[in-house]
């Protein structure tokens, strides 16, 4: 048996170019030539201790809240995830109140799960013309708030897994008039405020905490991201006492290494950085406007370094389009959704690859033919789900699937088909990963509209994960 190594390393030697995170796309090498293994140490003297900064991490600490208008930034070596469960846990209390953006990432159900929050949820916008979701907006999040006093906390995504930029300026001022924090999961966004051609980040527009993935958007080893507090609001001192207990006590130099050479990149070398990249992202977009059945999504205000094609005009499904792609051209995408395909780029692209992207999708859309298309797409768009009815917050669930069993697979829940079950408070999550946010969380009720998207997305041979049985979906026994 071939070892992950080998696998890596034989890949590694392919002609496969990614569209997909991480960032620095295995055209960087910020550490220089030493292997792995020859800076790989532990916490021996004269190279600090994450969990008790006071030498060379702090000092890279203190330079990347610098570099990303922060006030106060710390290393995280467990990703972005890492960063909002202690977020969540820092800024609520057990049994709070906090604001969730449907679209948010699991780990922020996780948080809400693990300290026994009642989530209220916000959905984002649609655009049916392209079938996204889009921008939560801050006369939302205000009526929200006045609707729902007791919240203790706001938490949103910005931009979204596909680029999309919510009012973040807009939605701080709105939570600070209600004197409470903004937490902003701006993992897809550490590229933003190092070029005009990108957004700002959230440090500049007001957001309390701001959490960046590094190596989705930049060149840094995955698992790498940071997390930022800035003003008065946040009792900073639990967000580390929670970063301290669910870090790993052991956090690899490696990776720290690696957050503290892209941050040096960013501050010293990033015209250098940048430059290059936007005029291929510019030149690149030009070209696939001239596409005839596919289509380039661009909308204004949200991350050009996500290329979403919409394969809707196409009558085509973006998992055919995916497949395409990978099989004949050896392209791999990020994610294919039900009507497009994501491809994620950063300055870690090349010429090459980008002449490659254009080239492959300008011969797929001139062989598009009715012979091609597939009639279950015409006119199928994506059902809408509505605002969830929360019958049972997901940790007092836990509580009442143990009151039905000893183990899971004693519980007296029941499985039905998912035509079955509306009306049936669900036991299991059901997601699509990527991006990872939920179509049902437990202890939510299941709908018509669920039903609907799950056969959706079932049909078109996306796994749906999450859910123990193909089809089926686990719920409460009937009162």
């Amino acid at each position: 048996m071939r070892t992950i190594y080998e696998r890596l390393r034989e890949y590694s030697k392919t002609d496969y170019y990614g569209f997909h995170m991480p960032g620095h796309k295995r055209q960087f090498n910020m550490l220089g030539a030493e292997a792995p293994y020859a800076i790989d140490i532990t916490e021996i003297d004269g190279f600090d201790d994450l969990h008790h900064a006071a030498g060379i991490i702090r000092d890279a600490q203190v330079r990347a809240a610098r570099v990303y208008q922060a006030d106060e930034t710390h290393f995280l070596v467990n990703g972005s995830s890492v960063g909002i469960l202690s977020a969540v846990a820092g800024v609520a209390k057990r049994g709070d109140t906090v604001l969730v953006a449907r679209n948010c990432h699991k780990s922020v159900y996780h948080a809400v799960y693990m300290n026994g929050l009642r989530p209220v949820y916000l959905m984002p916008g649609f655009a049916p013309s392209v079938q996204l979701n889009t921008e939560v907006s801050a006369e939302a999040v205000r009526e929200a708030l006045e609707r729902e006093p007791e919240i203790r906390a706001v938490i949103i995504v910005s931009p979204t897994y596909d680029g999309i930029v919510s009012d973040v300026e807009a939605i701080a001022e709105a939570v600070h008039d209600k004197g409470i924090p903004l937490i902003v999961d701006e993992a897809h966004g550490a590229h933003f405020g190092f070029h005009s051609y990108f957004p700002e980040n959230a440090n500049a527009k007001g957001a309390d905490i701001v959490i960046h993935s590094l190596h989705k958007t930049l060149p840094s080893l995955t698992q790498t991201a940071l997390l930022h507090m800035n003003g008065g609001l946040v009792n900073r001192k639990r967000v580390r006492d929670y970063l301290h207990m669910l870090q790993s006590s052991s956090p690899s130099y490696v990776l720290m290494a690696s957050i503290d050479a892209c941050v040096d990149l960013l501050e010293n070398r990033r015209e250098e950085l940048f430059e290059p990249y936007v005029r291929m992202l510019l030149q690149t977009r030009k070209k696939l406007r001239g596409l005839q059945r596919l289509c380039v999504v661009d909308m204004e205000g949200n991350d050009p370094s996500k290329i979403i094609i919409s394969t809707k005009n196409a009558n085509i499904t973006g998992r055919r389009l995916y497949q395409r792609l990978l099989e004949k051209y050896h392209l791999q995408m990020e994610m294919a959704a039900g009507t497009y395909v994501l491809a994620m780029t950063s300055a870690g692209d090349t010429k090459e690859g980008m002449e490659r992207l254009t080239g492959a999708l300008t011969d797929i859309d001139r062989e598009i033919d009715s012979a091609m298309a597939d009639e279950s797409v015409r006119n199928a768009d994506i059902p809408c789900l509505p605002l969830p009815d929360v019958v049972y917050i997901s940790s007092d669930m836990e509580n009442i699937l143990d009151s039905l069993g000893s183990t899971r697979d004693e519980r007296r829940t029941e499985c039905l088909l998912w035509r079955d079950s509306a009306g049936r408070v669900s036991s299991e999550y059901a997601y699509l990963y990527p991006p990872g946010s939920p179509l049902i969380v437990p202890g939510e009720r299941v709908t018509q509209e669920t039903i609907d998207v799950l056969q959706w997305y079932y049909e078109r041979g996306y796994p749906i994960e999450g859910l123990r049985r193909v089809q089926y979906i686990e719920v409460l026994p009937e009162e």
